[in-house]
């Protein structure tokens, strides 16, 4: 996403100098404050990127190495992940970077090609939790339209059409973006730092603002909606009108629908809440281009609008953690193959054996200690 508009506001906010941050008068004083408060945002922003790769990394590794988790809803929160993962690896540390140094750090280049991954990764989520809701529409709603097995080579094709999508859409951030001078009336300063368009003018700021509103916030959650509008109609209208000798093996599988759905439902109310503010103070900024916020109260709610929407790249694997029984099994797993494991004590081993020698032969011993050996290292099986 770019929020170019907002990274001007808080440049103004911050020093055009490279004068030393020790406080020797009022004006230092107030220096040093925003650099203290600059340290400890880029401190969130770490903290963020640290839990979210954790999250995601695992989440992709739990779906690679466990085959039976590999079915379509699954496959498409793993290309989310990886999504989220490169967010998370580029653009937070460049934002987190706005608050440390007073000018743009990363060139021409990377003016270019950041707000390009950013709006590349936003698209990802939004297109494929769209998808996801198709899918579920289709698995309620339309069951016998869905095929006896979907192929792993169908689901990579659609995640490839998603990526495909939000790059093409993110090209003209990738083209407009560049490094522009800007001018500080109120203390007469100048500083450079990369934006979308110039800092004169109000028709582009305006349409781009509204354009990327749209695309990417407004029309996909529309169409979420109607999904969901006919997901529980039909979710309603099973339950009414279900016979009896049938109520309960169709209402076990009645309940797994909703699980899935509501999983679905949790990630696309989380991006809603998450991305919200983020386009609100954009739109507020586009829309009154030619006055510059400086406001303390701006300041701040631009960065808790970035945090949060930061914050929506590391939240999924957590929340499906909460909401799968199975995904928490093998995440669990995932996380003890990375912890050192003890040795077994040479006692038990062998009062194991000698136990185990006096009820078989030596070939099905020899069987059995082997079968003990791949137990402790279950979690490489892959299995539910």
């Amino acid at each position: 996403m770019s929020l170019e508009e907002i990274f001007i506001s808080v440049a103004e906010e911050k020093p055009a100098s490279n004068e030393s941050w020790e406080p020797r008068d009022s004006s230092d004083a107030h220096r040093a404050s925003i650099w203290r408060a600059g340290v400890a945002i880029a401190t969130v922003y770490a903290l963020l990127i640290v839990v979210g790769l954790v999250g995601n990394v695992t989440l992709i590794r739990t779906f690679c190495a466990v085959k039976s988790m590999r079915n379509f809803p699954n496959l498409f929160l793993c290309s989310l992940a990886f999504g989220d993962v490169l967010l998370l690896v580029t653009c937070a540390p460049v934002d987190a970077s706005r608050f440390l140094a007073d000018e743009w750090l990363f060139g021409r280049t990377g003016c270019k090609l950041i707000p390009f991954i950013q709006l590349t990764s936003v698209g990802v989520s939004v297109f494929t939790l769209t998808a996801l809701a198709a899918d579920r529409y289709k698995a309620i709603v339309k069951p016998m339209d869905l095929p006896k097995s979907q192929a792993t080579a169908n689901i990579s094709l659609k995640a490839s059409a998603i990526w495909l999508l939000s790059m093409v859409l993110a090209i003209p951030e990738a083209i407009f973006s560049d490094l522009h001078t800007f001018h500080i009336t109120q203390t007469n300063e100048t500083f450079q730092t990369c934006a979308p368009y110039p800092h004169t003018g109000d028709l582009h700021p305006k349409i781009h603002s509204m354009a990327f509103f749209l695309i990417f916030y407004i029309i996909p959650l529309f169409i979420i909606t109607v999904y969901y509008f006919f997901i529980a109609r039909s979710l309603i209208r099973s339950t009414v009108n279900l016979p009896v000798e049938g109520k309960l093996p169709v209402s076990r599988q009645t309940e797994s629908r909703k699980r899935l759905a509501k999983m679905v439902l949790v990630f696309v109310g989380l991006f809603a809440i998450c991305w919200l503010p983020s386009h609100i103070i954009y739109l507020y900024r586009s829309y009154h281009y030619s006055e510059v916020d400086t406001s303390t109260l701006h300041f701040v709610a631009s960065v808790a609008a970035r945090v949060l929407a930061f914050t929506n790249s590391c939240i999924n694997p957590f929340a499906l953690y909460l909401l799968s029984k199975s995904f928490q099994k093998q995440f669990n797993k995932q996380i003890c193959c990375c912890c050192p494991r003890l040795p077994l004590p040479v006692k038990s081993t062998t009062r194991s054996n000698t136990r185990m020698s006096s009820h078989k032969s030596t070939q099905n011993h020899t069987v059995a200690s082997f079968s003990l050996i791949n137990g402790n290292h279950g979690c490489h099986e892959g299995t539910v």
